[in-house]
């Protein structure tokens, strides 16, 4: 896309975008759009969010007020901090005061509002995310992160290093997008603070990494990126590891849940810990080890029997582990695809029909019938495991 494109974007023509920016002065170029938004309009990159971030002269109270009289509604979402959240239909709008920074101990800056777009611009961190669109799809360009974009370049806006002293999470957003819009390219100077930085960002929160992190995860080409990461020392991850995350990606693999299995090497519970990991992300990726356990011991069967969907992403973690040929992948691969595995057709009211007392002994029974059935590919009929129990 090209900036001329800018403004025939469907988000920003979009009428309740065109409605927030004139209940916010847009017109007058008092309010812009900003950051990836813009970037990725420009770079015809996808998204995954159709959330806009909107950059204001207007102080949040009045922000607040102007959304009130058009109708808009309004969350003070980041007050402290000059951000209030609008809503009006299914667009979602972050908008935030201009500002500069005052002071920063690495985790949290303080600021002041103002009006100098440049002052805004040159608090952020890279230049290709310094980058402004007003309402009627002009760019703003204070930094000249333009020519940083267009050459997939991530570059630190100013010094590096002071910049990651404003706040050490920028590590890993350097790392971040240097993946996802950098081709794993990596800035030499940005590069080179990252490193100097890696041993001094324990203060940062285990939920900010981790977010990161994920977000890393969920990218089309990262084992570059995690190599170089755990060169520099930000990252703890043991060769064996790297080298099958990238066998995973050359298979075509960009699951972030098989990727925490192929990274954690068996011990999750490592990374649930330093990232702050849902019970649902690590839930996926159990299903997923243990289904590739299962498919890497040619128990494909019973791999997509006890693990379903997850049986599938298992397939390409045992792939990946045990370095197959993409020949013998498609064979497994469309064994899986002929597998039909019903339910169980045994139940406990079966066995006790037959006289078997509830309790652990009948656990045991089932146990055994259902090891049975999966060993005979599943062809047993209820009346053959009904047969084979021991009253």
């Amino acid at each position: 896309m090209s900036l001329a494109d800018l403004a025939r974007a469907e988000w920003l023509r979009r009428a309740e975008t065109q409605a927030i920016f004139a209940a916010l002065d847009g017109g007058e170029g008092r309010t812009r759009a900003v950051g990836g938004v813009v970037r990725d309009t420009i770079l015809a990159h996808e998204r995954t969010t159709a959330d806009i971030d909107l950059a204001t002269e207007l102080v949040p109270d009045e922000v607040i007020a102007r959304a009130e009289r058009a109708g808009i509604a309004s969350y003070p979402t980041g007050y402290a901090h000059g951000t209030v959240t609008l809503k009006l239909g299914d667009t979602l709008a972050e908008v935030t005061t201009l500002r500069q920074d005052i002071e920063t101990d690495g985790r949290h800056a303080v600021v002041s509002f103002g009006t100098d777009w440049t002052a805004d611009a040159s608090r952020r961190d890279f230049t290709l995310n310094a980058l402004y669109c007003g309402a009627d799809g002009a760019l703003l360009d204070p930094l000249n992160g333009l020519e940083d974009a267009l050459a997939r370049r991530v570059r630190f806006i100013g010094d590096a290093r002071a910049r990651i002293a404003e706040d050490g999470l920028r590590v890993y957003r350097f790392f971040r997008f240097s993946a996802s819009h950098g081709g794993e390219r990596f800035d030499p100077e940005g590069l080179q603070a990252s490193r100097a930085a890696a041993g001094r960002l324990e203060h940062i929160s285990a939920e900010r990494v981790g977010g990161e992190m994920l977000r890393m995860l969920a990218l089309p080409r990262i084992a570059a990126t995690l190599e170089q990461m755990s060169a520099i020392g930000l990252l703890a991850a043991p060769a064996p590891s790297l080298n099958t995350l990238q066998t995973y990606e050359t298979l075509g693999g960009r699951s972030p849940a098989s990727r925490l299995v192929l990274l954690a090497g068996g011990e999750l519970d490592d990374l649930r810990a330093r990232w702050r990991l849902s019970n649902e992300t690590v839930k996926a990726a159990q299903a997923i080890s243990a289904a590739a356990d299962l498919v890497g011991s040619g128990r494909v069967g019973e791999a997509t029997y006890r693990h379903g969907e997850a049986a599938v992403e298992g397939l390409a973690v045992a792939a990946a582990r045990q370095g197959w040929a993409r020949e013998f992948l498609g064979e497994v691969a469309r064994e899986m695809g002929r597998t039909v595995v019903g339910q169980f057709p045994v139940s406990g009211t079966d066995l006790t029909s037959l006289g078997l007392e509830p309790g652990p002994a009948l656990g045991q029974q089932l146990a055994r019938l259902e090891r049975a059935w999966i060993d005979s590919g599943f062809s047993l009929s209820k009346a053959d495991l009904l047969a084979m129990a021991r009253p």
